[in-house]
């Protein structure tokens, strides 16, 4: 790595756009360590931050272009005289081709922050015959983003860059893994919508056929069910990390980051941040919306029962969850266990619960986008509140979250399958005849 640091040193923009454009024609050139030892370079003053990202981001949809080119001229002739040897014949290709026009463009974006696959999409979407105005648009997007985190993250860590940089790009690796994984779920899932439905409400589907909303609650109950098998994974990685003491890391690195973006003068903000996770806040929404179930639910008792056990539920698994792990925050002091946030749960379930409650029958595609911004932003200002105090690791907030997103969507599956549960008891709902 000294010979790519020396000459970054002394040839600066020249070496960030060559490097960038020729690794992305699939040379195995290492694009995160330039970037960020560039952003270091920024940080000392020696190079500007805007110009690097524009000669970097420049140097990245160059090679991009060279490889969709490599790929269209000379990538489906091949396939198609070479391809049933390793049986991908021409068919094949046509279907993969077909695939990737429909969804593959979207692949582009998170792509980069995978290494060995960005070198290689390039040259697929011009095997593919992806236009090249739709491939423009994604993949030049994502070149600029790539290189914006990463020259970013340099200058942020400054004088720290040798002992955190290799951290932050697995970090970013695992992120790029994570959304590549979910995009593919989420591809499956539309693709074998009809099956997966069968398959997770087929206890309930005869119920379902003769309901007005059926396709509203089947949508409702397959995505909370998702969500949860998501965060029951998260959650399940999280405790064997926790056993295994591998937070220490993670943490150190995102108390560094968060008290490099915001300084001292945010302790103001913060402390409103910090506002926004106490009782002050929580029980006044407890309580509109209980008003609000009261006059506009549909099903008042059960949403009202549901709420209260989404609450009492909320601070018992807390507490639980506190004496099981039995860990102590960064101040210390043994009587306060940190693990998992007691605010981010709290304020991902109590929100969270609420919001979903409010909008379930009243709300609009744009109110129910709102909402879900609006308990996603506040959720992670109280979390970022308690790493800027250095009252909670890092880990206990994420852990809160996962925790939480458990508990939340477990509550939204069991209450909408005791609201059909219930209208079946009431004759609303019966089995189709035969």
């Amino acid at each position: 790595m000294g010979f790519f640091t020396n000459l970054l040193e002394q040839y600066g923009y020249w070496v960030l756009f060559l490097a960038l454009m020729l690794e992305l024609i699939a040379l195995p050139l290492p694009g995160e360590f330039i970037m960020t030892y560039a952003g270091l370079i920024v940080f000392e003053g020696n190079l500007n931050w805007f110009l690097c990202i524009v000669v970097a981001g420049s140097g990245a949809c160059l090679g991009m272009t060279i490889s969709y080119c490599i790929g269209y001229r000379l990538g489906y002739p091949f396939f198609e005289k070479y391809g049933s040897r390793v049986h991908f014949g021409p068919e094949r290709l046509n279907s993969v081709s077909r695939w990737f026009q429909r969804y593959g463009n979207k692949m582009l974006l998170i792509a980069y922050f995978i290494p060995g696959v960005r070198h290689l999409t390039g040259i697929f979407s011009g095997t593919t015959r992806l236009s090249y105005r739709k491939y423009a648009v994604y993949a030049y997007s994502g070149a600029f983003i790539w290189v914006t985190l990463f020259i970013s993250f340099g200058k942020l860590l400054g004088p720290e860059w040798e002992r955190y940089h290799h951290t932050i790009n697995r970090y970013m690796i695992i992120l790029g893994i994570l959304s590549a994984i979910i995009y593919l779920c989420i591809y499956l899932f539309r693709k074998y919508k009809a099956r997966i439905q069968i398959q997770m409400l087929s206890t309930l589907e005869k119920a379902f056929l003769r309901y007005r909303s059926m396709g509203r609650v089947k949508f409702i109950v397959i995505t909370a069910f998702a969500g949860f098998i998501l965060f029951f994974s998260l959650m399940l990685g999280l405790i064997q990390d926790f056993l295994a003491h591998e937070f220490a890391q993670f943490d150190e690195v995102t108390f560094y980051i968060v008290h490099e973006i915001f300084d001292p003068n945010w302790s103001g903000p913060m402390n409103r941040f910090a506002f926004l996770g106490t009782d002050y806040v929580f029980v006044p929404l407890i309580i509109f919306t209980c008003v609000w179930i009261w006059f506009k639910g549909k099903d008042r008792l059960l949403e009202l029962t549901f709420m209260a056990i989404v609450n009492v539920g909320g601070e018992a698994l807390n507490e639980g969850l506190h004496l099981l792990f039995h860990r102590a925050g960064p101040t210390g002091i043994l009587a306060e266990f940190t693990f998992p946030s007691e605010q981010t749960l709290l304020s991902l379930t109590v929100c969270g619960f609420a919001a979903y409650l409010l909008v379930r029958h009243y709300g609009n595609l744009k109110t129910r986008v709102l909402a879900t911004s609006l308990v996603i932003i506040l959720c992670l200002l109280v979390g970022i509140s308690r790493i800027f105090f250095n009252v909670q690791y890092a880990s206990d907030v994420a852990a809160g979250y996962v925790f939480g997103g458990v508990w939340l969507t477990l509550n939204v599956i069991l209450l909408e399958i005791f609201r059909v549960a219930r209208l079946f008891l009431r004759g609303h709902l019966s089995f189709p005849k035969c």
